[in-house]
Order: C-alpha cells, then sequence, then structure tokens
C-alpha cells in the first residue's frame, strides 16, 4: 500500500482543526477507552485498515483484554462483556456512521440518551462524526498501518 497524500503535510491548518476536536475529545469527561472503542467500530465499519490497527494497538495498550478487543464487530452478541454504556455508545456510533441507511430514528436517539446526558451524548456525536472523517482521510490518502509498513522492515 503506497501512500496517496499526506494530508497534514499538504494543509497543515486543515488537518490542525482535526487535531483540536481530538486533543478536545481526549480531555472531555468520557472514558478515553470509551472513545477508543467507538473509534474502532466505526473503522471496522468503515474498512480503515489504518485506524483499525491503531485504534486495536490504543486499545490494547490501554489494557483491554484482547477477549473484549476481538468482541467489538459481534458486540450485541457479547453480552454483558460490553456495559450498558460501551453498547449504548456502540449502537449511537453505528446509527449516525451509518447515517443514509439509518436517518437517525428517534429510537436511536432515546437509547443513547438513557446512558448518556446531554454533555456526554454531544461530546460522543463529536468523537463519531470526527472518526468518520479520519476514517475517509486515512482511506482516500491510502494511509498505511503499522503492521503493514513493520513488514517491510
Amino acid at each position: 500500500m503506497t501512500q496517496r497524500i499526506d494530508y497534514g503535510k499538504a494543509s497543515p491548518e486543515g488537518y490542525k482543526g482535526f487535531g483540536n476536536v481530538h486533543t478536545y475529545l481526549h480531555n472531555c469527561s468520557l472514558p478515553t477507552e470509551l472513545i477508543n472503542l467507538v473509534y474502532l467500530r466505526i473503522s471496522q465499519i468503515n474498512g480503515c485498515a489504518y485506524c483499525i490497527d491503531k485504534h486495536s494497538r490504543d486499545l490494547v495498550k490501554g489494557g483491554l483484554s484482547v477477549d473484549k478487543l476481538v468482541m467489538v464487530p459481534a458486540w450485541e452478541e457479547a453480552g454483558a462483556l460490553f456495559s450498558a454504556r460501551e453498547r449504548a455508545a456502540f449502537a449511537w456510533a453505528e446509527s449516525l456512521t451509518l447515517v443514509a441507511e439509518t436517518g437517525i430514528p428517534d429510537s436511536d436517539f432515546k437509547a443513547a440518551s438513557a446512558e448518556f446526558n446531554e454533555k456526554e451524548l454531544a461530546d460522543l456525536s463529536y468523537a463519531i462524526a470526527l472518526m468518520n472523517a479520519l476514517n475517509r482521510l486515512g482511506i482516500s490518502a491510502r494511509k498505511t498501518p503499522a503492521v503493514v509498513a513493520n513488514l517491510k522492515k
């Protein structure tokens, strides 16, 4: 896989804007692990190899068990392995990521609102929007996942 474009070099101010949102989310009240789980799930839906690799590594580095990591794509079938908040975050992330299919129904909003207060839901939605944008940049740039880059060494 050869990278097509480095968006950060081509347009540093635009890329910095995404970085500012990422920094905000890192400091918000949502747990980092929850945000990274959502980032991973969105990246799986969008097929962004670079982000799947990155967020999987971040989660393992942060202490998430491999058993839980491998169940992210099948979170609905994993029962109590994921908390109610994690399951609500995954459902909200899927609804927003697949907006053209879901239309984000009121029932999805109500379910997310049952687990997250307004600020948390807003921050979660920012995280979902950010990862969807970054997936599109990563895929269009053909950004090389670390696991692939390490094969070349």
